[in-house]
Parts: C-alpha cells; sequence; structure tokens
C-alpha cells in the first residue's frame, strides 16, 4: 500500500497492532505457553495458540476463521472491552488450567471449552450471555457472570447452578465496577482459589450512583442507554467482597470499608493467604489486608500514605515465599519493596511486577531514561539485576522458569516476543502488517525541566525551510508517549509528511520520571500546558526551521483537553487546535481519576475552576474543532456540547464534529481513517500551508 494510503492503512490495522501475539499465558510447568493472535495484520478475528517447548512449534488452539462475528455481545463484555479498550474480534481473551490442558472463552456471549492438546472446542450447552469466564486452576470447573448473576459449570459432569446473585437489578456479582475497570486497571470481579475449591467475588450495589443516559441522536427511535456514572464528588457503588463456597455459600471479608470504600487489587497464591489492597476515597492512604478464608476477617500487613495520593500499581501486592512484595514512592524514588526492605536503588524507577515466586520477583522498570523500560530480576541471592540490555520497551510475562519477553524498539514496527527456557529461546510469529511510512525521530530533552519529547520533519524537508509546527501531545498521566517504540511514532512521522515539524511532548505528569513529578499536576490540571509551551521554545531554539508564528495542537480525551486549553489560555503562541473527546468540565468526570488529582468539588472548588474551561469560552479567537462520541461512556458527549453551547453564546465560531455510534475509542475503520484526515485538513488550513496527503 503507498504511503497515500497510510490513514486507511493505519486505520484497518488498528494502529498496526493486528496480528500481534498477545495475552500469554505459562502453564504446564513452563513447558506450554498460551497465547492471542488475530488471523493476519488487518484482520481483527482473533483466535487461540499454543506452543510447546518440547518441539518450539506452533499449534492453533482455536482457529481465528471460524469464530464468527461479535454481533451478539452481551452488554456487560462490550462495556468490559471499551474499559480495557478491546477493539480485535473473536476469541479476544480466555482462561485455562494449570496443566494447559483446557481453556474456556466466551464468544458471541456464549461459553465454549477448548481441549488444547487436540486443538477442539465447543460450545457449553445453556451458558447464554456469558461474560468473563474463568476456569479453576484444575480445569474442572468455570465461573462466569450472565448479566449480575454468577454461575458455575462443571465440565466433566455438566451441571450447572447460580453460584451468587442478588434479587436487587442494581446489584451484580463476578463484575468490576466502572471505576476499577477504568481507572484502577482492575477488569476482573472474581478470582479462584489456588485449590479451584472457592473463589473470591466483588458484590457491586449501584444503587447509590447517579443515572445518566447515553442516548442515540442518528436513531431517535432507540431507547438511550443507562449508565450508572460516579461523577466527581458524588456517590460510588458499595462494593464488598466475598468468599464463595462452591455450594454457593458466602462469607463476607471484613474491613473498614467506611475509611478504605476501593478495592484496587485482589491476589491469591498457593499457601498463602488471598491479599487485598484497599484505598480511601481521597487516595492519600492504602491498606495491604491477608484475608483470614476461615472467617472473613482481615489482618493490615501494610499501609502506605502519601500528602498527595497513593498509586496502585499493576501485579502488587503479591506473595513472594513468606514476605510481601509492593511497590512504594518515596521522595523522588519509586522501588521494589520486598518484606519490610527496598531491594532497588534510587536509579531504578519500577513500573510493574510482572510475577514472584519463592525466591524472586520479575519487574519492570526504567533507569535513567524515561523513554526506555527494561526487564529486571531480583533474588534472594543474587539482588537485582537486568534481563533485559537492548535499547527499547520491553515487557515480559514469567512463571515456573520460563520468560515471554516482548521487545519494541526503533528497528521495527511492533514487538517482537520470544519464549525463554534456561539458554532456549523460541520466537513467536507476528503477522503484524508493515507500514509505508518509517519514522525518523529525534529523542530529546527539552527545557530547564528536561522534558521528554520528540521531534520529527517531513522526510522531503531541505534543511533551512521553515515549517509549521503541531503539537500532539496526550501529557496526562498513566499514559507515555515519549517512547523508544518504532510504533509509537508512526502516525506523528506520517503527520509531519503532510507539512509539519511535529513535536510530541510528556510533561509533568507523565510515567517514567518519578513520584515528585507526577505529582506536580495536583490541584491544577491545566499546569500540563506550561511544559508543552516550555518544550516549543526549546526546541525552537534547537531547530531554527520551527515557524512560531504557525502552530498548532491536536489530542484526544486528556490530549484533547490540553488542545482546547492551549487555544483557550495560549492564543499568542496557539494558532489552531483540535480537540477530541475533551474533558471540559472535569466534575463531570469520574471518582477514582478526577478526586486524585482535584479532590472532591465539595472540598476544592478552586481546583476545579482552575482545570474547568466552560467559563473561558468567551476567549477564543483561534481555529478550533471538537471532535467527539456520541455513545461515549467515558468522557461523554456532554463536555463537548456543553462547551459547544457556552462558545455559541460567547459568540466564538468554532467547529463541532460528533460521530453517531461512535465510543471513546473509535474503532470504525472509515471512521478513523477519516477522522484523521479531516484533523489534517482543518490544521492545514488554520495554519496557512497547502493541503495533501
Amino acid at each position: 500500500m503507498t504511503e497515500s494510503n497510510f490513514a486507511r492503512l493505519y486505520a484497518r490495522t488498528q494502529r498496526f497492532t493486528l496480528g500481534e501475539p498477545r495475552a500469554f499465558t505459562i502453564c504446564a510447568g513452563g513447558e506450554r505457553v498460551l497465547f492471542l493472535r488475530s488471523v493476519s495484520g488487518t484482520d481483527a478475528r482473533t483466535g487461540v495458540w499454543r506452543l510447546d517447548l518440547a518441539d518450539g512449534v506452533e499449534h492453533a488452539v482455536v482457529d481465528a476463521t471460524e469464530v464468527g462475528d461479535d454481533a451478539n455481545l452481551p452488554a456487560e463484555e462490550r462495556a468490559r472491552r471499551e474499559r480495557v479498550r478491546e477493539t480485535a474480534g473473536g476469541v479476544v481473551s480466555y482462561s485455562a488450567s494449570e496443566d494447559g490442558k483446557r481453556l474456556v472463552f466466551s464468544l458471541a456471549g456464549r461459553l465454549h471449552v477448548a481441549d488444547v492438546d487436540a486443538g477442539t472446542w465447543h460450545e457449553v450447552a445453556g451458558s447464554a450471555s456469558a461474560y468473563d469466564p474463568r476456569l479453576d486452576p484444575t480445569g474442572r470447573r468455570v465461573a462466569y457472570v450472565s448479566g449480575r448473576v454468577m454461575y458455575l459449570h462443571d465440565l466433566d459432569t455438566g451441571e450447572q447452578r447460580v453460584l451468587a446473585a442478588d434479587d436487587d437489578p442494581l446489584v451484580s456479582w463476578g463484575r468490576a465496577e466502572h471505576v476499577a475497570a477504568e481507572e484502577m486497571d482492575r477488569s476482573r470481579g472474581f478470582w479462584w482459589a489456588p485449590d479451584g475449591r472457592s473463589l473470591l467475588a466483588c458484590r457491586v450495589d449501584e444503587t447509590p450512583v447517579a443515572q445518566w443516559w447515553i442516548a442515540d441522536p442518528a436513531h431517535p427511535q432507540r431507547p438511550p442507554t443507562v449508565v450508572r456514572y460516579p461523577a466527581a464528588g458524588e456517590a460510588n457503588a458499595d462494593v464488598t467482597v466475598h468468599l464463595l463456597a462452591l455450594n454457593g455459600a458466602a462469607t463476607e471479608v471484613r474491613w473498614d470499608r467506611e475509611r478504605f470504600p476501593y478495592v484496587a487489587r485482589v491476589h491469591w497464591s498457593a499457601g498463602r493467604p488471598p491479599l487485598l489492597q484497599v484505598f480511601a476515597r481521597d487516595q492519600r492512604a492504602a491498606q495491604v489486608l491477608a484475608v483470614d478464608v476461615d472467617e472473613g476477617s482481615t489482618r493490615m500487613l501494610a499501609e502506605d500514605r502519601d500528602p498527595v495520593w497513593v498509586e496502585p500499581f499493576p501485579g502488587v501486592p503479591v506473595w513472594s515465599g513468606q514476605q510481601l512484595v509492593r511497590v512504594v514512592d518515596s521522595a523522588d524514588a519509586r522501588a521494589l519493596y520486598v518484606g519490610d526492605s527496598a531491594v532497588t536503588d534510587p536509579s531504578l524507577h519500577v513500573r510493574s511486577v510482572v510475577s514472584a515466586d519463592d525466591s524472586s520477583v520479575v519487574f519492570t522498570a526504567s533507569a535513567d531514561d524515561p523513554a526506555q523500560v527494561h526487564v529486571w530480576r531480583w533474588s534472594a541471592a543474587d539482588g537485582v539485576a537486568p534481563v533485559t540490555t537492548a535499547a527499547g520497551v520491553h515487557t515480559a510475562v514469567a512463571g515456573a522458569g520460563t520468560v515471554v519477553l516482548g521487545t519494541a524498539d526503533m528497528t521495527a514496527t511492533g514487538v517482537r516476543f520470544a519464549v525463554r527456557a534456561g539458554e532456549r529461546e523460541w520466537p513467536v510469529q507476528s503477522l503484524v502488517e508493515q507500514p509505508p511510512v518509517t519514522p525518523s525521530v529525534a529523542l530529546l530533552r527539552l527545557g530547564t525541566s528536561q522534558l521528554p519529547a520528540g521531534v520529527l520533519f517531513p522526510r522531503t524537508h531541505v534543511a533551512g525551510t521553515k515549517l509549521p509546527v503541531l503539537l500532539a501531545p496526550y501529557a496526562g498521566p498513566h499514559a507515555q508517549r515519549v517512547l523508544a517504540s518504532q510504533r509509537a511514532w508512526l502516525e506523528a512521522q506520517w503527520l509531519a509528511d503532510q507539512g509539519f515539524a511535529v513535536l510530541v511532548v510528556d510533561g509533568r505528569g507523565t510515567p517514567g520520571v518519578g513520584p515528585a513529578w507526577e505529582r506536580a499536576i495536583a490541584g491544577d490540571l491545566s499546569v500540563v500546558l506550561d511544559d508543552q509551551v516550555e518544550a516549543l521554545h526549546a526546541a525552537a531554539r534547537m531547530h531554527p526551521d520551527l515557524d512560531l508564528e504557525r502552530v498548532g495542537i491536536r489530542g484526544w480525551s486528556f490530549g484533547g483537553y490540553l488542545a482546547a486549553l492551549a487555544v483557550l489560555r495560549r492564543p499568542e503562541i496557539f494558532h489552531g487546535a483540535v480537540a477530541g473527546a475533551p474533558v471540559i468540565d472535569w466534575s463531570l468526570y469520574d471518582t477514582f481519576y478526577t478526586e486524585r488529582y482535584l479532590g472532591t468539588p465539595a472540598a476544592n472548588a478552586e481546583a476545579y475552576a482552575r482545570s474547568s474551561l466552560l467559563d473561558e469560552a468567551a476567549s477564543l479567537r483561534r481555529p478550533l474543532l471538537l471532535i467527539h462520541g456520541l455513545a461515549d461512556d467515558n468522557v461523554v458527549s456532554a463536555h463537548t456540547l456543553l462547551f459547544s453551547q457556552r462558545l455559541t453564546e460567547n459568540g466564538r465560531p468554532h467547529t463541532v464534529l460528533p460521530l453517531t455510534g461512535v465510543t471513546h475509542m473509535t474503532p470504525q475503520e472509515a471512521v478513523a481513517e477519516n477522522m484523521l484526515r479531516l484533523q489534517v485538513q482543518f490544521l492545514q488550513q488554520a495554519l496557512g500551508i497547502a493541503s495533501g496527503d
């Protein structure tokens, strides 16, 4: 496909992610690896594969060409996919037994079971609207959610029964509430015991949560979708955790839920009590609790406090033998703790914990360069040692002496995966489509703040020729754009080739630098704009071809907020903006995210006023394009509609592009392709440059 069709291919390949192996599970004592992979780099239908270390050969378990479509997904599964940003089809999640011989998954709301060795699979009768099925470790039973009810199905006998249910239609079992899935990175609502004899399950009561309606104006005959949305300062769902016996008997797990209402993490490993990590509403304190599985009582193992906020981290808390593993912020260091002691020094910025066994912990961390992420191992015998050393962004899945390493770098598109066990290594095939654009990016640290950034020029650029500048940030918490990964820069290079010098900056609040860096946005999210301005001026001093008389900015979600903020508050610097799905009024965003940074609207009204854009509508004097999916239940379209109304009331011209049937992800191929083109055309016109694809 030619370079002129990049936008089409970018949409069709889902940003060049289709065909890449993912969702690895190590089982059979480390001798078998299961994973997902779509049919090709342009076909989203996804199936399950196995790789046995005995022969190193990949075998199809569930053939993706036979899985059908996703037309009849349960509403709960659609919501789950939206929360985890899942845009593929077919088998997009699965659960396997410890021996790797059996796995379960849901297709079009029907529960299916696969014989991994035989490569055969079939539907389980009577399992309509099955959501998030999970095998017990022995592979005999599967628990799943249907609607708001948890079921237990015995795969050997065919017996099926209700495991947990309530008559109240606002109470559900085994599901993650909105803020857990969207903001805590907890998409699950139940967990099997290691011996398969019981479960821990969340009971979610949404009665206190405000009811919102997501309408479809393009189809007025359809009733609106009702969602329970916990807006900042308002009530959350009431979440409790219960120990469920296989006969349905339930014991509530007890802790101080008044002080610590949020359930952020649940972990249960063999030979040790289950762990809960619970957070205070203001997120300035969090506790790790051990659960007594006989009585449901808990005891505190650790408590973290921070005057700004305590951060939840992927993969922890977890056990390493008899010692608790967690990640702790202190001063400006993010350290791995085993027991009561930090085992990493301040030179390592810990990102996540991958796995832990009796004597070692595998984790990811950055050293002196936030654009690079490496895999490390700590052991009681050898201390901390790197697993990966080559430049790039590395990930891992580890267990039973086997490691699946993923490597993304500046030399190739996508992530290259390899299975490693001792001295043996097997590559895992990737079917990612090769892009027609190869990015050429200069990774920099800009300004006195040493802001991580990347600068890209058109590949036909002649030095000495002035170029309009396009900033393309996200710049918000929990998302990093400036990475030593080629795929991260594909869209930016294509944008540059349309006639811009593109600048991407990760300012304060973004991950990878340090706790103080992330906490700099506390009480005022609008400070992120200062970093973009500082980086822009520093980049122009370094690259005189950047024309500061023609500067545009585009972004999505938090980046959309930043783009609109830029033309409102700094019109002397920013001459046009595209704001996609922007958060305009932070009181309309959810509790766990917004209150971490701004507190509650009642207690911190000034912080919300400083960060809101509604009252600044009268100051707009630059071209602004607002884009919003009307089916978005994360950043609801009310943000853009209210802002547009306020702009109109103040006589400020602007452009609005409403997208019917589109959520926060914009997965539709034609919409994604043409939305990218329309943004470029708008910015070219705003900055006075000739259009071209």
